[in-house]
């Protein structure tokens, strides 16, 4: 025996040692997270019966982005910081990359081959965007332009709305928010002419969708027409006509909330919308006890832009916005707008589990 005492060991389960690796996520967001995850499966599921490969591939993206989601949960605020100027360099090589040598698809050109897969890098800057100027107003107490230019229009607002909800939460003015607003109406008759043809086309078909109801209007008048004959709980799991006799175009993608809302009716979107509203909600919260300036500006930040998916995907699909292309936050398929959840999740994670911490 030691002549210090008998040594003790301390016996540790193997939980025990895993445990600060696993209990990582906050609870509330995790949950309702988890929930439209399951949601999202059964819905693609039955959206992707027709595509081989589609349910796999949007199985495949869902595990992606969770295991994004806890690595970065693990990566404290300060850390984050660091890497905020790199992310965004990297993000507008990539736009640059595009316009080069990007891939044209439906007449847009957005994608990059980088060998193994496809990678869509406007959708880097949504994140890119609030962790670059939540840097900057850290330090301080022309990209929208690239993605616009592809076009993009869908992905170019959801950039600026992030860049303008970090500039609204570092606490600009409301003199110059209201200034910048007339402005902006202002500036209507620019915009409208600075458009694409298809662009103005899509504004002028939100109007009066009947005007060319086999052609541009096509989308509107098949998802409003999922969408109420869903009726108040849905025609069942699989059993959309609307879906199943391919009348919706983009069922798997930008209009997955029309097959979704034909199957699960009022009833099953207002469950959909809930979770959405929790996650929103507890990421303004994450944000409102945020330890520092940057982790309370990107929080909020990232909120908001999850709202503004929400928002422009499902005014898009009844038909009280133009289809702009905008994914529905985790049911829409997608491999890049995935992996970029998982970053703002993770994120939102990372700021509060490391709440009390300052980043230097």
């Amino acid at each position: 025996m030691s002549a210090l005492g008998p040594r003790t060991f301390e016996r540790r389960t193997p939980f025990e040692l895993i445990r600060p690796y696993v209990l990582v996520f906050d609870r509330a967001l995790l949950t309702a997270t988890a929930l439209v995850m399951l949601i999202s499966i059964a819905i693609q599921y039955s959206a992707g019966f027709d595509f081989p490969g589609r349910f796999e591939g949007h199985l495949r993206n869902l595990l992606v982005a969770i295991a994004v989601m806890w690595v970065v949960a693990l990566v404290p605020p300060n850390l984050l910081m660091r890497i905020a100027v790199p992310l965004y360099a990297i993000g507008v090589a990539l736009l640059i990359a595009v316009a080069l040598f990007g891939i044209t698809n439906k007449g847009a050109q957005r994608w990059l081959n980088i060998g193994f897969t496809r990678i869509q890098p406007s959708e880097v800057l949504k994140i890119a965007t609030p962790l670059m100027l939540a840097w900057y107003f850290q330090q301080r107490e022309g990209v929208v332009g690239l993605i616009a230019k592809q076009p993009d229009l869908g992905t170019a607002i959801l950039v600026l709305a992030a860049g303008v909800y970090v500039i609204f939460f570092a606490g600009l003015s409301w003199k110059i928010i209201l200034g910048l607003l007339v402005a902006g109406v202002a500036a209507l008759p620019l915009l409208w002419m600075s458009m694409h043809d298809y662009q103005r086309q899509r504004v002028l078909t939100l109007i009066d969708p009947t005007s060319d109801p086999l052609g541009k209007g096509f989308h509107i008048i098949q998802s409003t027409i999922a969408v109420g004959s869903g009726g108040l709980f849905g025609k069942g799991w699989m059993q959309g006509t609307q879906t199943h006799l391919e009348f919706i175009p983009e069922r798997t993608t930008d209009f997955i909330l029309a097959v979704f809302a034909e199957e699960f009716g009022f009833f099953g979107v207002c469950i959909l919308m809930t979770l959405y509203l929790a996650i929103i909600l507890r990421g303004l919260a994450i944000a409102a006890t945020g330890g520092s300036t940057f982790g309370r500006l990107l929080a909020g930040s990232i909120s908001l832009s999850f709202f503004t998916y929400c928002f422009v995907n499902t005014g898009m699909v009844i038909g009280i916005l133009p289809v702009v292309g905008v994914p529905l936050p985790w049911l829409s398929y997608g491999g890049t707008a995935m992996v970029t959840l998982g970053l703002g999740m993770g994120m939102l994670m990372s700021i509060h589990r490391h709440r009390t911490l300052v980043p230097g």
